[in-house]
């Protein structure tokens, strides 16, 4: 196989995916046929089972290669701050700011998580994981101190805590207007930084 075959054939897949990647925005992915994929990639329809094997592999790769994490880190690594504290909370803004502009992409992970149960999250976390514990890894082990070793399981717990404050912030404060939900990001991450006992208790 010649390079430009292989080139040729990385570009029809990857217009295979950007087309899909529309289509289910729009249309959901029931809602989203083969042909249809097939046609606003611009090719025949049975040429794209000679880089797919169906309608799921392609949701899946659209779930992996759209993902914000790989535009996100280099983001991130431009947040100014001199100590952790700092740049936890530069990050968060822009953690913040990024998923306002890839709301369509949430959507596909709801479908991910309702139609397919989440058969497919294994997958997206071994290419994900790796590119943010990276970058989290360079960003404790620079600057400041940790209470304890364990990065994977502190990214894990900063990113749950990012996501629930984009859907509280999205679905519930604008809806539900009380003083108790007005959500202030950085004091959120001032509780992940510094926890909320005033006193941590002695070991029994």
């Amino acid at each position: 196989m010649t390079e430009e075959i292989r080139t040729k054939g990385k570009r029809t897949r990857e217009d295979i995916l950007q087309a899909a990647y529309e289509l289910f925005i729009a249309n959901g992915y029931h809602g989203t046929s083969m042909r249809q994929i097939a046609e606003r990639a611009g090719i025949a329809l049975g040429g794209i089972y000679n880089h797919f094997t169906g309608k799921e592999q392609i949701f899946k790769e659209v779930i992996i290669r759209f993902h914000p994490i790989k535009e996100l880190v280099p983001l991130m690594e431009q947040a100014e701050g001199e100590t952790v504290a700092e740049s936890m909370r530069a990050i968060a803004h822009i953690i913040q700011g990024e998923l306002s502009k890839r709301r369509e992409y949430l959507n596909l992970l709801f479908v991910e998580i309702v139609e397919f149960q989440a058969a497919h999250l294994s997958a997206i976390f071994k290419e994900v994981v790796p590119v943010g514990l990276r970058f989290a890894e360079g960003l404790f082990r620079r600057r400041g101190q940790l209470r304890g070793g364990n990065v994977p399981l502190m990214m894990f717990a900063f990113l749950v805590l990012m996501f629930g404050y984009f859907f509280a912030q999205s679905f519930v404060e604008e809806r539900v207007r009380l003083p108790l939900l007005r959500l202030d990001l950085d004091r959120l991450v001032d509780i992940y930084l510094y926890g909320i006992l005033a006193d941590r208790p002695e070991k029994g």
